[in-house]
């Protein structure tokens, strides 16, 4: 495999079904058990960052009376519920699953401590990092960012709702070229909106690609860790 320790980042609108809202749990169900066969056939180790857009996310409250960096903690609440969610669907498969969150809930899932993650993931199990970055102000791609450099993956892997990287939004610009291949710094200085420059710095300082791919057909993970060309690929 090209891959040996892979950092897979889902959108909290996968885990709402065909709504993007709520908890769904046989859509939940069906990542569960992509990422199950994928893990078992190609013997790797996955750590997952989720992220909470189907319960909330801190820029929802713009338009409301409600402080930011509150905002930014109700959303990570969020990430650590749909973690949880999915720990089950995965467990009911059989794997071991830790959840692992920056904001410390001891009753409900493990703080987050880097060696500790780190050993999870050499023993085969499968971590899920919920609560973000742990702070506000800071998007779940960021907290991928940084805990795919924390955790030594040789890869970013980031879930989207469309194909890759655009030129422009293909949903409102049919004549959008998707790119294949980019550098961080064109990344950066095109001002590509699909991930936020923070997320785009730190994987280029520890040198992690990122490869941003279609979530709505699961089996794209499978391919992207066979090597297949899938998406786009940021290096």
């Amino acid at each position: 495999m090209q891959y040996q320790r892979i950092l897979l980042k889902l959108t909290g609108e996968s885990f709402g079904g065909k709504t993007r809202k709520g908890l769904d749990f046989k859509a939940i169900a069906r990542i569960a058990s992509l990422i199950s066969t994928v893990k078992e056939k190609n013997k790797i180790e996955i750590a997952i960052v989720v992220g909470g857009g189907n319960l909330f996310r801190g820029k929802d409250a713009d338009n409301v009376k409600i402080d930011r960096a509150a905002a930014d903690y109700i959303g990570m609440l969020g990430t650590v519920m749909n973690a949880l969610a999915l720990q089950e669907e995965l467990e009911n498969l059989g794997n071991v699953v830790r959840v692992m969150s920056s904001i410390v809930m001891q009753s409900v899932c493990e703080p987050f401590v880097r060696r500790k993650a780190m050993r999870h993931l050499e023993k085969g199990r499968i971590v899920i990092l919920g609560g973000g970055t742990g702070s506000p102000f800071f998007t779940t791609d960021s907290a991928a960012a940084l805990k795919a450099c924390e955790l030594g993956c040789d890869i970013f892997l980031k879930g989207s709702n469309i194909e890759g990287v655009y030129t422009s939004d293909p949903k409102k610009d049919k004549d959008a070229k998707m790119y294949k291949r980019l550098s961080y710094q064109e990344a950066l200085e095109r001002g590509l909106t699909v991930m936020d420059s923070t997320a785009f710095a730190l994987c280029q300082k520890e040198k992690i690609p990122i490869r941003i791919f279609n979530l709505d057909d699961l089996e794209n993970i499978e391919r992207i860790i066979k090597g297949e060309d899938v998406g786009t690929l940021i290096t």
